[in-house]
C-alpha cells in the first residue's frame, strides 16, 4: 500500500489522484471487497443495436462473397448498391435485432424519406469498413439520423435538424480536443482571451485552456450547491461583458449532475443578444437523463459548439464515439472572416493552409476545418471517424428514433430509472435525504462530507473536522482503510470537501455499502474527537 503525501496529490489531477487511491483500495487494511465509485462508466450496454450491427456485418459480408469468393470465403469482393434494401429485407429473420432492423428501414424510409438502396449499402459498407469515410465529415445518412436523434433527444421540440452540421468523433474527448485547437487554429481564440467556465467541471475543460500553447485566461462563472447547483443572474451577467470571449459548460454539469433551468437557458438568450460574438461549447453527454432536457444550442444556435457522445447512455466508453454539432450559420464563420478581413497576414495564412485541401480556402466552414486540422491538413482525404464506428452510432440513435412517436423511448426511461434506484439507494444508507429537484440527472452526486459530518452529527465536530482532517486524507483513507475509491470535488472547481459519486458504475448494492463505509470512517474520526 502505497503512502501518499497530500501536498502531492494537492498539485494533481483529481483523476490521477482517484487512480492513486484505487491502487490502494484493492489492497485496503480491512480486506474489505474494494467499491469503485469514481469512474462515470457505466455498467450497463444497449443489446439492440449491437445485436443489429452484427447482422449487418453478417449480411453485409454475404453480399460481398456475390462479387469475389476465393479461398473458401476468406476473400470477398465488393457490394452492389441495386436492389440492396430488398435483399436485406429478406434476409431478416423474427428475431429481436433482426425485427429492429426492419423497423429501421420502415422508419427511416416513411418517417425519414430516406432512399433504401442508398442507406443500407451505407451501413453494409460503413459496419465492415471496406472503405476511407466519404464524405469526410460524415457519411450522408448518419448524419441525417444522428441530426434527428439530436433533435429529438436534446433540443426540447426546437426543429433544427435541416440547419445542422455535424462531425462525428472518437467520443467526447476527441471532440473537446479538436475544437480547442480550432479555436485556436482559426484565430477564434487567440493567446491571452478572457473565457468564462461554469464550475464545477469536468477538469480538462480546467486544465486545457491553462496549457501553454493556448494561454486563455479564465474566471469561473461557479454555481454553488445552495442554488441547486444553478448560475445565479449575476453570474449571467458576467458573460455580457464583451472582452468575455468563451463560455464553457457541461449541461447536465458534471460532477453537480444538474440540467440548466429554463430560467437560465432564457439567460443565455440575453447573454447572446449583449455579447453576440460569445462562443459557447456545451457537452451534453447526460442530456438525455433529464425529463424535458433542453440544450443551450437549441436557445442560441449560432452560437454554440453542442458536444455530445453515445457513451454514457448506452454503455460504448470504449468504443470510443460522440460528435460536434454546428448550426449552418454561425458566428464561428463570421469571426474568422472577420479575421481575414483585418489582417492580411492571417488572410495569407488560412488561403496558403486550406488551399492544399479546397479550391476556395476562404469559404472553408469552421467544422470542415475542424475536420481537416484534425488530420494536419495533410491526411485530410483519410480523414474522418472511422465508419463502424459511424454506422454504429447511427443505429444508437435508431434505438431510439423509432419510438418517436410513442410517449417514451423504454431504454432510455430504464437508463434513469437504473440511476434513481442507486442515488435513492445510496442517500439512505448514509441517512441522509436526498435531492428531488427535477433538474437533477442523478447520474453524479456531489457529497459535501463537513456538511454531512454537521447533518449527522453537530457543528462543534463539523468545526473540530474541517480544522483537523484534511479532505484529501478522508478521501485516501477511505479507500485505504475502507476500500472505497471516491473522486475528488474540488479538482473539478468545488469547494475543499466536496466528494464526486458515480451513480452508474456499479450495481445498487454496493451504493448501499458506500455509503455505510463512508458512515463508519466518520464515526471513526468522530470517536478520535469525543478521546481528545
Amino acid at each position: 500500500m502505497k503512502n501518499l503525501d497530500i501536498d502531492t496529490l494537492k498539485g494533481m489531477s483529481n483523476f490521477e489522484v482517484a487512480a492513486l487511491f484505487l491502487e490502494n483500495s484493492e489492497n485496503n487494511e480491512l480486506g474489505l471487497k474494494p467499491i469503485n465509485v469514481g469512474r462515470g462508466n457505466p455498467n450497463w450496454i444497449n443489446t439492440t443495436a449491437r445485436l443489429a450491427y452484427n447482422r449487418i456485418v453478417e449480411f453485409a459480408i454475404q453480399e460481398s462473397l456475390k462479387t469475389i469468393n476465393e479461398d473458401e470465403g476468406s476473400m470477398a469482393g465488393y457490394i452492389e448498391q441495386t436492389g440492396i434494401a430488398d435483399r436485406l429485407r429478406e434476409f431478416l429473420s423474427s428475431s429481436k435485432e433482426d425485427k429492429f432492423i426492419g423497423d429501421v428501414l420502415d422508419y427511416t424510409e416513411k418517417t425519414m424519406n430516406l432512399n433504401q438502396d442508398e442507406l443500407v449499402f451505407e451501413f453494409s459498407n460503413g459496419a465492415i469498413g471496406n472503405h476511407y469515410p466519404v464524405p469526410s465529415r460524415s457519411l450522408i445518412n448518419v448524419e441525417k439520423i444522428l441530426n434527428r436523434y439530436l433533435e429529438q433527444s436534446l433540443y426540447n421540440g426546437v426543429k433544427l435538424a435541416d440547419q445542422t452540421d455535424v462531425f462525428p468523433t472518437e467520443g467526447g474527448t476527441a471532440a473537446m480536443v479538436y475544437l480547442f485547437n480550432e479555436l485556436k487554429i482559426s484565430r477564434i481564440l487567440q493567446p491571452g482571451d478572457t473565457i468564462a467556465i461554469n464550475t464545477p467541471i469536468f477538469t480538462p475543460y480546467l486544465q486545457i485552456p491553462e496549457l501553454s500553447e493556448f494561454n486563455l485566461k479564465e474566471f469561473n462563472v461557479s454555481s454553488d450547491e445552495s442554488d441547486d447547483w444553478q448560475m445565479i443572474d449575476a453570474k449571467f451577467d458576467e458573460l455580457k461583458d464583451p472582452s468575455v470571449k468563451a463560455f464553457f459548460v457541461v449541461n447536465p454539469t458534471n460532477p453537480a449532475s444538474r440540467a440548466f433551468s429554463k430560467h437560465a437557458l432564457d439567460k443565455i438568450k440575453e447573454v447572446v443578444e449583449a455579447n453576440p460574438e460569445i462562443i459557447i461549447i456545451t457537452d451534453d453527454v447526460y442530456g438525455t437523463f433529464v425529463n424535458g432536457f433542453q440544450t443551450i444550442y437549441s436557445v442560441a444556435p449560432k452560437n454554440t459548439l453542442l458536444v455530445y457522445s453515445f457513451s454514457k447512455l448506452y454503455g460504448a466508453t470504449g468504443q470510443r464515439i460522440g460528435l460536434i454539432a454546428t448550426h449552418k450559420d454561425n458566428v464561428f464563420d463570421k469571426i474568422i472572416a472577420k479575421r481575414t478581413a483585418e489582417d492580411e497576414s492571417v488572410k495569407k495564412e488560412f488561403t496558403d493552409r486550406y488551399s492544399l485541401v479546397v479550391p476556395n480556402p476562404l469559404d472553408m466552414k469552421f467544422i470542415d476545418r475542424t475536420v481537416a486540422d484534425s488530420r494536419e491538413i495533410g491526411l485530410y482525404h483519410t480523414a474522418g471517424l472511422s465508419t463502424p464506428q459511424q454506422v454504429m452510432m447511427a443505429l444508437f440513435s435508431l434505438t431510439s428514433l423509432i419510438h418517436e412517436n410513442d410517449e417514451s423511448d423504454p431504454y432510455i426511461e430504464a437508463s434513469k430509472k437504473v440511476v434513481d434506484n442507486r442515488y435513492q439507494t445510496f442517500y439512505k444508507s448514509m441517512g441522509i435525504e436526498g435531492n428531488s429537484s427535477i433538474d437533477n440527472a442523478k447520474y453524479y452526486t456531489l457529497v459535501n462530507i463537513y456538511d454531512v459530518v454537521e447533518r449527522k452529527y453537530d457543528k462543534d465536530f463539523r468545526d473540530y473536522f474541517e480544522s483537523n482532517v484534511h479532505y484529501l486524507e478522508f478521501e485516501g483513507k477511505l479507500a485505504s482503510k475502507y476500500g472505497v475509491t471516491v473522486m475528488d470535488g474540488s479538482g473539478m472547481g468545488t469547494e475543499d470537501g466536496y466528494i464526486r459519486i458515480s451513480l452508474a458504475n456499479q450495481p445498487a448494492e454496493n451504493y448501499a455499502e458506500t455509503g455505510k463505509r463512508i458512515a463508519q470512517l466518520l464515526e471513526e474520526y468522530h470517536d478520535q474527537y469525543k478521546n481528545k
